[in-house]
């Protein structure tokens, strides 16, 4: 089983959340909401109003999402989904949980004695450098929240 953090589309009331727990593309279980640890510049960009979270550690914002448990299934699927390494990178970074509902000891996954945790995310070095002129977010709402572009779904492409 692998940790991996959501910011966007993926999260819980996002378009793309199903993937995360249908089963239809392997197993994934939520496990609770935290922030990174780092400050990234979350932008939303492009005709698609897609959320992009920079690979560019120390500006921005610390962003807010949600951590899952999942197996190698999943995160293949994920990989192919999040155009990883052309569009997006998979990246290992330092979460700090703000809520953990994971009891199951089973999945070995627990925060360290500091609420600190290590999960893959998903962020972009291929980006068109003017996307860091763009407003940056902590939170990310496909629906305009925040003052946000409404995301444009994959099938309205």
């Amino acid at each position: 089983m692998t940790n991996v953090f959501v910011y966007g589309t993926l999260k819980k009331g996002q378009p793309n959340h199903h993937y995360m727990i249908d089963g239809t593309q392997g197993k994934g279980k939520y496990c609770g909401s935290g922030v990174t640890a780092e400050k990234y510049p979350l932008v939303v960009a492009g005709k698609y109003n897609i959320p992009f979270l920079l690979d560019e550690p120390g500006s921005g914002q610390e962003v807010s999402g949600e951590i899952y448990t999942i197996d190698a299934q999943l995160l293949q699927f994920l990989d192919e989904f999040e155009s990883c390494p052309e569009l997006y990178q998979r990246k290992q970074v330092k979460i700090r949980t703000v809520e953990w509902e994971a009891s199951d000891k089973m999945l070995g996954v627990q925060p360290d004695a500091d609420g600190m945790l290590l999960c893959f995310l998903y962020c972009t070095n291929t980006f068109d450098r003017e996307w860091l002129k763009l407003p940056y977010y902590s939170n990310y709402d496909a629906f305009g929240k925040f003052g946000q572009p409404k995301y444009v779904l994959r099938e309205c492409r």
